[in-house]
């Protein structure tokens, strides 16, 4: 069974003060949301397309590894619960996005180096 919990113990305390770039403080947080099923984030998966910052509001671009992904709920609830921790986060919009499809060649390098560390290949 995956673990469902998304490594929400390993998220950072929320910034105390709205942070100049709010894109770059969306894509930081994102960051520490974990895949359920791989201990990788889905900024290293590439599952996030885009990210924007607005007025408050979060707007986040996730797509997922296959249409049926059992996990898709679950990221998208950590994705949610993460970025509501930050006080200067008023709102968060997730846009499904399913062209282009997900790869593997999405994964970035870092996400790469995990994976093999763990003995998955990608």
């Amino acid at each position: 069974m995956p673990d469902v919990s998304g490594g929400r113990d390993r998220w950072s305390a929320p910034l105390r003060e709205a942070p100049d770039d709010g894109a770059a403080a969306v894509r930081a947080a994102l960051d520490e949301v974990l895949d359920p099923e791989l201990p990788i984030s889905v900024m290293e998966l590439g599952l996030v397309y885009g990210v924007a910052f607005e007025h408050g509001t979060a707007r986040v671009d996730l797509t997922f590894t296959a249409t049926a992904c059992p996990c898709m709920d679950f990221i998208k609830e950590d994705v949610r619960d993460r970025l509501a921790m930050e006080p200067w986060v008023e709102a968060v919009e997730i846009n499904e996005v399913w062209d282009p499809p997900w790869t593997t060649a999405r994964i970035s390098d870092a996400g790469r180096r995990k994976l093999k560390a763990l003995g998955v290949g990608a």
